[in-house]
């Protein structure tokens, strides 16, 4: 792809990197390759990633991530005073390169105002003429899988790729969290856990129906003893209580009750995971995790799951995919998909027995973590 440039990247003259990081987990994950990429250029740099607090956990989990620095939009970066506040905060640190992975104005707005001298990222949201280095968004880039967005953005930069893999590390206190939250319910370490996220942050299109989740957590109870937990945020409360309401079998309910790092967790702690197209699904992805992910109003081709043990539940129909929030017809893609199409497949992932074991590294006490800037004054 062609980039406009109103300089040439020297690369051994840079040490200090800021990579803005996107706002929502299942596009974060989605980042991960990308900055891996910025590793592999760039082995001895500094990286800190600018990223909003509540995908900040996912970030941590990286092992090329040095600092994690807090964009913190309720707060001290809040309105317009804070975004100044920001750019100075930014501009003391004496970053060499910004990365800009979030696609919009406000990012180049921000690393100009902060003096940060390279500035590279897509030509979106008509911010090119702020970037030292903006990369074309062409059409047919649109279409790719996201992993190969970021991805692309960067190989026409000059970078290196360390390929379109997802590394999360997590150590051995993930495990802990997880058996202890687990253990307050009553689960044992030795039981079979299935996850199950019925919600999704963009809209009701993407969801699969309450009742039908249940159906299928009362096959997988029975047929295998499987404890259901119901993951979410406080805003898929009530799609999880219509699920618990549906099923016979009692339900692990925990959606609103995690924060983002147990949730992550607990999705590794998962010897299953069903769920709609949302940032938990690619968590559970990247996380190795065998994944039943239902698709209908989005596109599979651009924004499935990472991960060899994911399996893509989506009926073809005529209006789909259509990207809409709410369906303004007769929710068919949805609706197209039965109980037991997921649950065959779920049960086929179980009966082979994957499990996340063998990707999931253990590494020393502060191997791998990420510190995280929360406030410069």
């Amino acid at each position: 792809m062609k980039v406009r440039h109103t300089r040439p990247f020297v690369f051994e003259r840079i040490q200090n990197i800021l990579v803005r990081g996107t706002n929502w987990i299942g596009d974060a994950v989605m980042t991960l390759p990308a900055i891996d990429a910025v590793r592999a250029t760039f082995p001895r740099a500094k990286i800190t990633v600018l990223c909003k607090p509540w995908v900040a956990a996912l970030y941590e989990t990286s092992p090329h991530i040095d600092e994690i620095f807090l964009f913190e939009i309720s707060g001290r970066h809040e309105g317009v005073r804070g975004k100044l506040r920001l750019a100075r905060d930014l501009k003391t640190r004496n970053f060499d390169l910004a990365i800009l992975l979030q696609n919009a104005i406000e990012a180049a707005i921000i690393t100009s105002l902060a003096r940060i001298p390279l500035r590279a990222g897509y030509n979106s949201d008509g911010r090119g003429l702020l970037l030292t280095h903006a990369v074309r968004r062409t059409k047919a880039i649109k279409k790719v899988h996201q992993v190969h967005y970021y991805l692309e953005m960067l190989t026409s930069l000059g970078f290196r790729s360390a390929g379109p893999e997802v590394q999360i590390t997590l150590g051995n206190d993930y495990h802990d969290t997880a058996d202890r939250i687990l253990a307050d319910y009553g689960v044992t370490a030795n039981e079979l856990v299935v996850g199950m996220a019925p919600g999704a942050s963009y809209g009701p299109a993407k969801m699969w129906f309450p009742d039908r989740y249940a159906a299928v957590a009362d096959k997988l109870a029975a047929d295998f003893g499987a404890r259901i937990a119901l993951f979410g945020s406080e805003s898929d409360r009530a799609r999880t209580d219509l699920v618990q309401q549906y099923t016979v079998h009692e339900c692990l309910n925990i959606a609103g009750h995690t924060s983002l790092r147990e949730a992550i967790a607990l999705i590794a702690r998962c010897d299953l995971f069903i769920s709609n197209d949302s940032g938990l699904m690619h968590l559970a992805g990247a996380l190795g995790i065998p994944l039943v992910a239902i698709f209908g109003s989005t596109n599979p081709a651009t924004t499935s799951p990472v991960g060899t043990k994911s399996v893509v539940v989506h009926k073809k129909v005529s209006c789909s995919p259509c990207l809409k929030q709410v369906c303004p017809t007769d929710f068919r893609c949805m609706d197209i998909i039965e109980t037991d199409d997921v649950y065959q497949v779920a049960k086929q992932l179980l009966a082979a027995g994957r499990n996340n074991k063998d990707i999931m590294r253990s590494p020393s006490s502060g191997e791998g973590s990420a510190k995280v800037i929360r406030d410069l004054r």
